[in-house]
């Protein structure tokens, strides 16, 4: 039997909704899978993430630790250099005790006149 234009219509515009239905279930299954993939992905980065802020965290963690130790040798260090000074001083005064005293005078002297606010 011979089809007809209609039957041959039908025929075709079946198999177009055949086509277009086969390739919305396929695309429904590729942004499935893009969106599984992409959560995956998600999940990756944010373990690095983390790892990247416990790092991050653990480094100041050592830095502020050490921060102790540090100020501690400082603090040598300037009294060591105040020891010096004081030492330094006391020789002085050992070598010239005149010349001492009478800059310690002087400087007693002036001081005193400033605090009494100038030339009164």
């Amino acid at each position: 039997m011979a089809t007809t234009t209609t039957e041959a219509v039908k025929t075709n515009l079946a198999d177009a909704g055949s086509s277009l239905k086969q390739a919305a279930v396929d695309a429904g299954g590729s942004i499935k899978e893009a969106a599984v993939a992409a959560g995956e992905q998600l999940r990756v980065g944010k373990a690095q993430v983390k790892g990247d802020l416990a790092d991050g965290a653990l480094a100041g963690i050592n830095a502020l630790e050490n921060i102790g130790g540090a100020a501690s040798e400082q603090m040598d260090v300037l009294m060591d250099k105040g020891r010096d000074l004081i030492e330094s001083a006391a020789e002085l005064v050992r070598e010239r005790p005149l010349t001492s005293f009478g800059v310690a005078f002087a400087a007693g002297w002036i001081i005193a006149k400033l605090a009494r606010g100038g030339g009164k």
